[in-house]
């Protein structure tokens, strides 16, 4: 598979780029070109660096998805951005097409999330249960067409398929998600969630770097263009 990954900013510290769907992040047991070797192997002849690479992966994003990633060129870039993110400073938007309409127009959701491991599956569950993770979330109703809804997200904690699973838990999954829509998503199409705009503090310069993606024009983000 030949991969494309636009570049939507670089400089010494940073390297933010549009993950394409359907790669994974990092090398899992598919043995499928991973965006992490990509990118390390891309810095390599575009910067004709001798040895290795170093490219720090500092948050992920679930392999069907696509959108603004960043990772670190330094140790020290991945460090602060590490703690950026601890800190929950790092401000994360997300774009989704929900079957159906949510609830509310818009809405805060908590909720505390377990992770069953060996099937990679995540649910809603007591906040006193081991392992049980606070789950956050903001999210705005954009529009609505036949069936389905567009909202905007901004995300406050980074839980494994934690979007997927708030909006799965109150009856309105996601268009395309096999995982935890299977009743109302064919099997074949491609999960609406796109990771519209990540801001980050940079970690020399001390200023906002806020960078944008938008999802591809096609099914079903075209149905509200200017939008999505």
């Amino acid at each position: 598979m030949t991969m494309k990954v636009p570049i939507l900013y670089e400089d010494n510290h940073l390297l933010f780029v549009e993950k394409p769907v359907n790669v994974p992040v990092q090398e899992d047991r598919s043995g499928d070109k991973d965006l992490l070797t990509f990118l390390k192997e891309d810095i390599k002849v575009r910067h004709q660096k001798p040895g290795n690479v170093y490219l720090g992966l500092v948050h992920r994003l679930d392999r069907p998805v696509g959108g603004v990633m960043v990772f670190a060129k330094t140790s020290k870039a991945a460090s602060r951005l590490s703690d950026s993110i601890r800190r929950g400073a790092m401000e994360k938007h997300y774009l989704a097409v929900l079957r159906g309409q949510p609830p509310k127009p818009e809405d805060r959701l908590e909720d505390y999330l377990v992770k069953d491991r060996r099937n990679n599956e995540v649910s809603v569950t007591d906040p006193g249960r081991d392992k049980a993770q606070k789950a956050v979330l903001e999210y705005e109703t954009e529009g609505t067409a036949k069936d389905v809804s567009l909202v905007s997200i901004q995300l406050h904690t980074g839980r494994p398929h934690q979007i997927r699973v708030q909006f799965a838990s109150r009856g309105c999954p996601l268009y395309g998600d096999q995982k935890y829509g299977s009743s109302v998503n064919k099997p074949g199409q491609q999960i609406a969630l796109w990771s519209q705009t990540l801001a980050v503090e940079h970690p020399t310069k001390k200023e906002e770097i806020k960078v944008h993606s938008n999802p591809p024009e096609e099914h079903p983000w075209n149905l509200w263009k200017g939008k999505a």
